[in-house]
């Protein structure tokens, strides 16, 4: 069955009268398409056909509902088989349960109305189980590692090497890289490339979050621990057992909560704050982060115990400026995917609007050049973009970044200034545009690094 095939019912009922009744109540649902059988043996030389449910009469002229059953249970075992039956005895409906019916319906003036319950439930099932097959294959094909993550340079097929050793094992990760490169999206790829797929995968930013409240967003609360706390509520760890959690910025939690962390992690269970039960926990621990851990542990602001225990195997993103044609590849991709959400055929990248990107240094990595392309689509004239078109300071559209002495930091505020300025101050709507938390703008907004205009 598929989103638009009609779904097949099969009624098997040597009662011509009573076969007909049933046949009629279902086909007013016009998605429904019912065939209507007398014998067990037609029923299974039919099964060729696919059917979704299969309605069966416990008393036929050639079989038992008992043995019918089984025989279609042997054919398909996740055929749905609801069987009908004159008898009210317990023991033969429990049976036929425990052989794998999916109901078993008396037959009284209800009957009808219970098969038509019955039938839309077992759809609704069926239709669930499709959609989350889909899901599935959709995330797969998604996180895919290279197919989620653009480019063949030598450089990032390290990368590959080191996420397939990853996503084969259990050992924790760690993530390096200039911020922009991409470190969630390889957490991701490598939690849905591992057995773990199917479970959990839970991120948290560590710098997003105010410190106090930190500790009762990774490990949860009882009620009443803390004023506020009304309700209990389990933390990230608990919420990704069985998966992947994946701590970003983890360099930016403070001592104390390094301490509890490092306890969560060595005793593999957490204790909610305010409580006393210890919740036992298998979770999949990836940390990332923008500084150098090794440097932070020298300085005493990272805990070194805490360092060994999270490092596991160490994954270093490569800049973006060093990945040669990763960068037109990257950029193509981007072009193809303005032009898909907007409905828009794909503008060419001119040779000079390509070699304009390839000069330059991207201290924002992917997520600027994603930025400078999706303005360049928007200023170029819609058959093609230009290198007049690609601008690397959209808040001072005249000066090329190579230029200007500025800081990443500044380099990132003046792109969030300027979609800020075009989408009307919607932080959602550029949040989602350039791909970052709304907490980093309001972050930003809070310390004035940025403006409303």
């Amino acid at each position: 069955m598929n989103a638009k095939s009609p779904f097949k019912i099969f009624i098997v009922e040597d009662d011509p009268w009573y076969g007909q009744l049933l046949k009629y109540h279902l086909s007013l649902n016009p998605d429904y398409e019912v065939s209507l059988l007398t014998t067990g043996k037609d029923c299974l030389d039919q099964l060729s056909q696919k059917p979704d449910v299969v309605c069966i009469d416990y008393n036929l002229p050639d079989t038992t509902g008992d043995k019918l059953l089984t025989n279609l249970k042997s054919v398909c075992a996740t055929l749905p088989v609801v069987v009908i039956s004159g008898q009210e005895e317990i023991a033969v409906a429990l049976n036929l349960l425990k052989l794998g019916a999916a109901e078993y319906i008396v037959k009284d003036e209800h009957t009808k109305d219970m098969l038509w319950n019955t039938v839309r439930q077992l759809r609704e099932n069926a239709t669930l189980r499709r959609e989350l097959t889909e899901l599935t294959a959709l995330v797969e094909t998604k996180f895919s590692f290279e197919k989620n993550i653009i480019g063949e340079s030598p450089a990032l097929k390290k990368t590959f090497a080191l996420m397939q050793k990853a996503a084969s094992t259990l050992i924790n990760v760690s993530i390096t890289g200039e911020t922009g490169t991409g470190k969630e999206v390889v957490a991701k790829s490598i939690h849905f490339n591992s057995d773990r797929k199917k479970k959990p995968f839970v991120t948290v930013n560590m710098a997003a979050i105010p410190a106090d409240l930190l500790e009762s967003e990774l490990f949860g609360h009882e009620r009443g621990a803390f004023t506020g706390a009304v309700a209990q509520r389990i933390g990230k760890f608990e919420e990704a057992n069985g998966g992947t959690i994946f701590l970003d910025e983890v360099a930016d939690l403070d001592l104390n909560l390094q301490a509890k962390l490092l306890r969560v992690l060595q005793e593999r269970e957490v204790v909610r704050v305010g409580g006393n039960q210890r919740v036992k926990l298998d979770v999949r621990v990836i940390t990332a982060t923008h500084k150098h851990l090794g440097e932070q542990v020298k300085q005493k602001q990272f805990r070194e115990d805490l360092y060994y225990r999270v490092l596991g195997l160490p994954i270093e993103l490569p800049p973006l400026r060093e990945r040669g044609q990763d960068i037109l590849l990257l950029a193509q991709h981007f072009v193809n995917e303005f032009a898909a959400i907007n409905k828009i055929k794909s503008p060419q990248l001119r040779p000079e609007a390509k070699e304009k990107l390839m000069h330059y240094n991207y201290p924002g990595n992917v997520r600027e050049l994603k930025a400078v392309v999706d303005l360049a689509c928007v200023m170029g004239n819609g058959a093609e973009v230009t290198a007049h078109d690609i601008c690397f300071s959209p808040a001072q559209a005249d000066q090329e970044f190579t230029v200007l002495e500025k800081t990443m930091q500044q380099y990132s505020c003046d792109i969030i200034a300027f979609y800020l300025k075009k989408y009307n101050n919607n932080v959602v709507l550029v949040a989602n545009k350039l791909d970052i938390g709304k907490s980093t703008i309001y972050n930003l907004l809070k310390r004035n690094e940025i403006s409303l205009s």
